[in-house]
């Protein structure tokens, strides 16, 4: 029990409870901005962030691609002079795979996402694993990124037996983009005050983030980079 409440915090918008839940707690978006340590060690196969060598930010995007938003955040990248990865999913590039070769053409890095945004615990293995490779065959890539941030440790042992390059890859910084109960002023200053060296942040290309997203990128690009900051991708 201990381990899913502390799971539930670290999961992008996780389903809520019934308007007749017993457990308030469980009746808003609840997440750490920031991963702390001893959460990351239950999933110690996980790449949460990078070994920080220099002034470096790795941001990432989930759920896209998106027809205007994903655009619209390659054009910031491109002022800035940045590069990123897209975890995308396998339904989006069918319909927008114009939206998807221009951030490979661009230069970044794509990530599979699955091919229908599933949740893992919810899942069983077998139906979470073809989704998977559904995906994978569109995508190609060695990155993965669980939706929600859940996955059981059976998938992860089925993904890496059948990738085994696959890097799985989580974050240390969670903008709470898609939390509509946030103010897009607060969803800036609640990651400005908490990133650092190395951090992976996750932002969404979704029309649910992109209030908060249009207004905490640049800023997040603007305030960065004005202390020296680079935003690279993450390391292959």
């Amino acid at each position: 029990m201990i381990i899913f409440v502390a799971m539930a915090l670290i999961a992008p918008h996780y389903n809520k409870a019934s308007k007749n839940a017993l457990i308030q707690f469980f009746k808003r978006d609840r997440y750490f901005v920031r991963t702390p340590g001893w959460l990351k060690k239950l999933y110690p196969g996980c790449v949460w962030d990078v070994e920080p060598k220099e002034k470096t930010l790795y941001l990432s995007f989930d759920d896209g691609p998106h027809p205007t938003i994903t655009p619209y955040i390659l054009n910031l990248l491109k002022k800035y002079n940045a590069q990123a990865i897209f975890f995308c999913i396998g339904q989006n590039i069918e319909k927008f795979p114009e939206v998807y070769r221009q951030i490979i053409e661009e230069g970044h890095l794509t990530g599979n996402h699955t091919q229908h945004h599933f949740n893992g615990w919810k899942t069983n293995d077998e139906t979470y694993i073809r989704d998977i490779i559904d995906a994978q065959d569109k995508i190609g890539s060695n990155f993965f990124r669980p939706p929600y941030g859940r996955i059981k440790r059976s998938q992860m042992r089925l993904l890496k037996e059948k990738y085994p390059a696959t890097k799985i890859i989580m974050w240390n910084i969670l903008a709470g983009d898609w939390d509509e109960n946030l103010n897009p002023e607060k969803c800036f200053e609640q990651i400005k005050a908490r990133i650092s060296d190395g951090d992976i942040i996750v932002f969404h290309d979704t029309d649910k983030a992109f209030e908060r997203l249009e207004y905490a990128l640049p800023r997040v690009f603007e305030f960065f980079s004005e202390k020296g900051y680079r935003f690279k991708k993450i390391p292959e």
